[in-house]
C-alpha cells in the first residue's frame, strides 16, 4: 500500500483579467501560491508519499521569473517527491518555462524533490511506477494517453501500482463554464479515451484540466484545482481540495479529498419586486459569504423590478458589495419602475415648478410607450430615477 497526493492546475500566475481592482486581482494571485503550502501541510498530516500534479503548474508557458522562483521554493519545503507534467496551459515545446535557464539554474537548488517528466516513459519510484503523458504542445489532436495502448506491460515490476498521469478531457463528459456562459464542449484536442486504456494493468489515473473533483470511473479521478477560480458549474461541484490516495496494484483506489481552499466563488439568483425582497437579498448574500470581508466572489443572476427608492437602495446594496466582496458579477437587471406615490411626490412639487413640469413630461411620455421593455421606456425611467435622486439628495 502507497499512500501519494493528486492535484492538479495550480495555475500560477492566472491573471484574473476579469477583476478590474489591481489590488483584489494581486490577492487573487497570491492565494493559488499560498494553496502550495496547504498541500505541504496535507502531505505532512497525511503521511504521503509523493505528490503528483497532473499539469498546468503554470498559467502560462512563460511565467514570470519571480513566480518561478516561488514555486520552486514551495514545492522545495513540501519535503517529498513532487512529480509534474506539463499541461495545456504549461506545455512543454521547446523554449517553455521547464526549458529556461532560470528554471534549470533554480530547479536542483531550491527543489532538488521536483521531477518534471517530459518524456512518455515509465517513471520508477521506491513504492510505486508512474506512466506520465505530458502536453508537449498547447493543442494536440492525438491521444496523450495512446503510446500506452502498445506499452510491453511485462516489463513493468508486478508488484508495484502503477499510476497515469495526463492531462486532457475525457471521451463522454463536458460541463458547463459559469465564467463563459456557455456550454464547454468536448474538443477533438487532449481528448483522453479512458477506455482504450487496459484497465486490468492500471491502479490509478490521476487526471488534470477539468477544475472541479470528479470521479469518471473506477480508476480515474480529475482532483479539481487547489483554490477555487471559477464560479460553481452545476450541482454537487467541488472544489479547492487535493485527493489523498491509497493505492495497491491490483485494487481499486481508495480516495479522500481533503480541502486547500480559502476563497469561496458564489452563484446567487434573486428575483426583486419590493423592499421585502431587498431584506431577503441582503440576508441571502450575508448567509452567503458569512459577512466575510475579501474572501469571497458572487455571480449575481437578477430580475424583476423596483421603486425609485427601493432601485435606489439596490444600488447601494451593491456599493457594499463591491467594497466587501472580491468580484461582484452581475447578470441581467433589476428595472426601475416608479411608483405611483413616487411619481406624484415629483409632479406635484409646488415649490419646485421646473421639475415637477420635466416629471409631467417624463410620465406622459412612459404611458405613450407601447413596450414597457424597450430602451426608450428604459431611458424614461432611468431620467425619472436620476430625476427623484436630484430631488431626494438635495
Amino acid at each position: 500500500m502507497t499512500r501519494f497526493l493528486h492535484s492538479a492546475d495550480w495555475q500560477i500566475g492566472k491573471p484574473y483579467l476579469s477583476v478590474r481592482d489591481d489590488s483584489k486581482r494581486f490577492k487573487l494571485q497570491q492565494e493559488r501560491l499560498l494553496a502550495l503550502g496547504r498541500i505541504r501541510d496535507v502531505a505532512r498530516d497525511e503521511a504521503a508519499e509523493f505528490v503528483l500534479v497532473a499539469g498546468d503548474l503554470f498559467d502560462s508557458p512563460a511565467p514570470q521569473a519571480a513566480a518561478v522562483l516561488e514555486v520552486l521554493e514551495a514545492i522545495g519545503a513540501m519535503g517529498v517527491p513532487v512529480l509534474v507534467i506539463p499541461g495545456n496551459h504549461d506545455h512543454g515545446a521547446p523554449g517553455t518555462v521547464w526549458h529556461r535557464d532560470d528554471f534549470q539554474r533554480y530547479w536542483n537548488q531550491m527543489a532538488p524533490n521536483l521531477q518534471v517528466l517530459l518524456q512518455r516513459e515509465p517513471i520508477e519510484l521506491e513504492q510505486a511506477v508512474i506512466l506520465p503523458c505530458p502536453l508537449l504542445r498547447n493543442q494536440d489532436s492525438s491521444d496523450p494517453t495512446l503510446w500506452l495502448r502498445s506499452f510491453d506491460w511485462s516489463s513493468l515490476p508486478t508488484g508495484k501500482p502503477r499510476i497515469v498521469l495526463a492531462h486532457g478531457g475525457v471521451h463522454g463528459f463536458g460541463g458547463k463554464d459559469y465564467e463563459a456562459d456557455d456550454e464547454a464542449q468536448a474538443g477533438s484536442n487532449n481528448l483522453i479515451d479512458l477506455v482504450a486504456l487496459p484497465s486490468q494493468e492500471l491502479d490509478y489515473v490521476a487526471l488534470g484540466d477539468w477544475h472541479n473533483l470528479k470521479q469518471v470511473n473506477g480508476q480515474a479521478w480529475y482532483s479539481g484545482t487547489p483554490e477555487p477560480d471559477r464560479f460553481d458549474q452545476g450541482e454537487a461541484n467541488q472544489r479547492g481540495q487535493v485527493l489523498v490516495v491509497d493505492l495497491e496494484r491490483g485494487s481499486q483506489p481508495e480516495v479522500r479529498p481533503v480541502s486547500t481552499g480559502r476563497f469561496q466563488w458564489h452563484n446567487l439568483s434573486v428575483r426583486l419586486g419590493g423592499d421585502a425582497d431587498l431584506d431577503r437579498f441582503d440576508r441571502q448574500v450575508k448567509e452567503l459569504t458569512a459577512d466575510r470581508v475579501g474572501r469571497d466572489l458572487l455571480r449575481l443572476e437578477v430580475g424583476g423590478s423596483l421603486s425609485l427608492a427601493g432601485h435606489r437602495r439596490y444600488q447601494e446594496l451593491l456599493g457594499d458589495l463591491e467594497q466587501r466582496l472580491l468580484r461582484v458579477r452581475i447578470k441581467g437587471e433589476c428595472q426601475r419602475a416608479p411608483e405611483a406615490a413616487e411619481l406624484e411626490e415629483l409632479t406635484g412639487r409646488s415649490d419646485d415648478p421646473l421639475i415637477a413640469r420635466v416629471a409631467q413630461q417624463l410620465q406622459q411620455e412612459l404611458s405613450c410607450q407601447t413596450n414597457p421593455d424597450s430602451e426608450d421606456a428604459s431611458r424614461i425611467r432611468t431620467a425619472l430615477c436620476e430625476l427623484f435622486r436630484f430631488t431626494t439628495n438635495r
